[in-house]
Formats: C-alpha cells, structure tokens, sequence
C-alpha cells in the first residue's frame, strides 16, 4: 500500500481469539469490498490496547500476534493492518482517528464495526457517533450484529477467556468456532518420556499473557509441518519427578519425528484429570496408559462430531 492509498472498506478492533463474531465481520467486510472494488482492511493494535491504558484490568490473550496472523491468513481479507498502541494513539478521540489513521493513511470509504464497538479514547466511538461522523465526513457505516452462542448469549472475547480458564473448552470451541489452542517452538526437553515409553514434544514457554486452560493432562490435536496428529499434553508441574515449573509436553499418537525448531499448534480437545504425583514412575507409567486410553475415545468423539 506504497503511495496513496487505494479505496478501503476498514474494520477495528482487537480481534483477540479471532471468534465467529470476529469471523461474522471479516466475511461481512471482505463481501463489501469485493461489492464495491476497493480492498478490505483490518486495522489492529499491538499491545492490547489496555496494556496501555488501564495495565491492571489488562486481559490476558486468546491469540498472541503470531497466532492471530496464523488464523488471519484463513481469512479472505486483504490486509490486517497492526499499529502499535502507543500512549499518543491512545488520546485519539473517534472524529481524530478516523480522520488521520483510516481516512488519510487508508483511504477509507467505509466502515464496519461490531455492534458493541467503541473506538477513540474512552471507547466514546459508539455506533452513533460513528455514523454521524460518517454523515459529515462522506462514509458509510454498516453495524454487524452479534453471533450466537448455542445457549443463544453473545459471542465475546471475554466470555471465552472465562471459559477457557475455567476449563470449559467444549463453550469455548463454540465460540471460537474451532478448538482453543497454544502455538509455540519444538524446544528439547529432558528425554524422559522415551525413557517411560511415551516419547513427548516439548513446546518453549508461550508469552507470558497468553491464556492457558488449568494445568492438568489433556486429550489434543498436534498440527505439525507434517501433519495432523491426535495425542495427550501434561500442561503443568512434573511433580513425580520433584519438577515444579509449568511445561507443555505433548505425547503423539501413532507418529514420530524430528520437529525440532519448528513452529507447531496443540489444540485442546478434553480435559482428561489433573496433574498429580505419582509414589514411582512405574505407576505413572500404568496412568499414562489409560489416559492415552481416554485421550483416543476423546478425539474420535470429536472427530467423529458427537
């Protein structure tokens, strides 16, 4: 987007999870554009915005930047356009932003929100005053309204990150409309888990804002560069072996390989039971047996679609 810019249908927000509300707006705004022959333009923010505003009442994340481009990328979009959210972007009012960042920089003619959006300094960029803004300003503003849950609530990032942290990963998979997960780098681990017969794939520690579900041992989907593979994760403490740091160690289904240095992504299916010590590794041995067990019914659950 050299030179001058072209013609933009625009959207804003955060996006954080990238959910089917999010989605319901991305389709709506690449079917504009395509419409009326201009590009479609997602424009985004790095740090979250109250990382900066309010620190204290910052959320932490469903998607880290790289994980949200991965899922943008699926999009039929044009461009997600990510500015970093500065202290002097964050005293923009409405009329100011749209005049000096989607106007002038990204030649927008029109603009999509959420029907909850709020943009400028103190979220005071309703839809009402976005559409008078527009009247004056010669853009249009078309509001998308909320996606359903299957209870029939409202789809939010929010609602979500309540319900990943609290465990409940089948609402959470509703609203995102795809399985929550944790992307990161095949790292070395301690080798243990050939010893114990279950060879792992051990992922480097996500970025400290990323949102994990509550340690324990999971049934997941592991997308790797060579595929797609069912398995069981131990996210959390290794206390049999007196190992208290959070880990994130994947044992694959019916495969082996050599992924390290590469950039994979677990998808939680199911919760299986908590992390818990075990009096000697031969009995660990016994619980990772059923719980490879319960992992395949898990996933062929899901794959299955029940």
């Amino acid at each position: 987007m050299n030179g001058r810019p072209p013609g933009a249908v625009v959207t804003v927000g955060t996006f954080d999870g990238v959910h089917r509300g999010h989605r319901l707006v991305l389709a709506r705004l690449a079917l504009r554009a395509r419409e009326k022959g201009l590009r479609s333009v997602l424009v985004t923010f790095s740090p979250h915005p109250l990382e900066i505003v309010n620190p204290a009442a910052a959320p932490m994340l469903l998607t880290t930047g790289d994980e949200k481009s991965e899922i943008l990328v699926e999009t039929q979009i044009d461009y997600a356009v990510v500015f970093p959210f500065t202290p002097a972007l964050a005293r923009y009012d409405a009329e100011q932003f749209v005049d000096e960042v989607l106007s002038r920089r990204l030649g927008m003619r029109e603009l999509l929100i959420g029907y909850d959006h709020g943009l400028g300094r103190g979220r005071t960029g309703d839809a009402a005053v976005l559409e008078e803004l527009g009247v004056r300003r010669g853009f249009a503003v078309n509001i998308v309204p909320a996606a359903q849950s299957r209870d029939g609530r409202p789809i939010s990032s929010t609602s979500i990150r309540r319900q990943v942290a609290g465990g409940d990963l089948a609402r959470a998979a509703d609203g995102l409309g795809r399985p929550y997960s944790v992307s990161g780098v095949v790292v070395p681990g301690a080798a243990r888990g050939r010893l114990l017969g279950f060879r792992t794939l051990n992922l480097a520690p996500p970025p400290p804002r990323k949102l994990l579900p509550p340690e324990g041992v999971y049934a997941v989907r592991v997308v790797t560069s060579s595929g797609s593979f069912g398995g069981m994760l131990n996210l959390g403490p290794r206390p049999t072996f007196g190992e208290t740091g959070t880990t994130l160690e994947a044992h694959l289904f019916d495969t082996e390989g050599d992924w390290y240095g590469t950039r994979v992504r677990v998808e939680f299916v199911a919760r299986l039971r908590e992390t818990r010590k075990f009096p000697s590794a031969a009995e660990l041995i016994v619980q990772l047996g059923h719980d490879e067990e319960m992992a395949r019914v898990a996933i062929g659950r899901v794959m299955a679609g029940l």
